[in-house]
């Protein structure tokens, strides 16, 4: 099972989960290129260096030198967004997928309501050209990373000190502003290209897939969370948890609970 984090976090978000699910599965957990202790390498014009295809790339190629042509995947955020392409590009890789609080990129540009671009104004202010948003964030990383995160339903209460260490140490490595700018500016530009060519050629996931969403996070309220991703996917199950955005850290015995009933455990 490849686990998958969110922005502006690292894989550290899973630490309440990850041992819980190591009883059942072979569990890898990694960083996003631009995130973590992950590579950042300079952008590009077209933002293709840090478009959702090339980080898939990454996590399969990831997967494939630990010997695993098949697996299962479980994702936030971001990475959520990775998984969706991962499973589109490399159907014969991704068994099941289970995303978390995302619905389909284009369904949510496409739909953005004033009260989506207010809570989500991350959204907008880093696919802004450079060098300003970079230059902001890298005035004052840590604010820019406990703005983002402390805002939201249970506050930065909701972090472990030790987890919450470790996203301000990584989001202060050289090169992350730019990084996740990129990661941005790509979902708002070439990632759209892509998921429109998946729509004009009629390519739906094939893989049986679970999104759960929170209960007093922006995605559910903004977004009919099923209805858009039954547009995408064949075989598409979830519903809410009573929770935030962060789900893994908010709800870990409710998120495991899901993962239990939806994965394939290893006989």
């Amino acid at each position: 099972m490849l686990l998958l984090h969110g922005h502006p976090q690292t894989l550290a978000m899973w630490h309440l989960v990850a041992a819980q699910l190591t009883r059942h599965f072979s569990v890898v957990c990694m960083d996003l290129r631009g995130y973590g202790d992950s590579d950042r390498p300079p952008d590009d014009a077209s933002h293709s260096v840090y478009s959702k295809r090339e980080m898939a790339a990454d996590a399969l190629a990831v997967m494939s030198q630990l010997g695993h042509s098949r697996f299962q995947v479980l994702a936030h955020d971001r990475g959520a967004r990775v998984a969706h392409r991962l499973a589109a590009d490399h159907p014969a890789a991704v068994e099941r997928l289970l995303l978390l609080d995302i619905a389909p990129t284009l369904s949510m540009y496409e739909n953005t309501t004033r009260a989506f671009a207010t809570a989500y104004w991350h959204w907008f202010f880093l696919i802004q050209p450079p060098p300003l948003p970079e230059a902001l964030i890298e005035s004052d990383p840590e604010r820019y990373l406990r703005s983002v995160m402390g805002k939201r339903h249970a506050g930065l209460d909701a972090f472990a000190p030790a987890a919450l260490a470790e996203y301000e140490r990584c989001i202060k490595i050289e090169g992350t502003a730019q990084a996740m700018c990129g990661d941005y500016r790509a979902s708002a530009g070439i990632d759209l290209d892509h998921d429109r060519a998946d729509l004009a050629a009629g390519r739906q996931l094939g893989q049986p897939l679970r999104v759960l969403w929170s209960e007093h996070g922006v995605v559910g309220q903004c977004f009919d969370v099923l209805g858009l991703w039954r547009e995408r996917a064949d075989d598409v199950s979830g519903g809410s948890l009573p929770c935030g955005h962060y789900i893994a850290e908010e709800a870990p015995a409710l998120l495991l609970e899901q993962a239990s009933q939806f994965f394939r455990r290893a006989s």
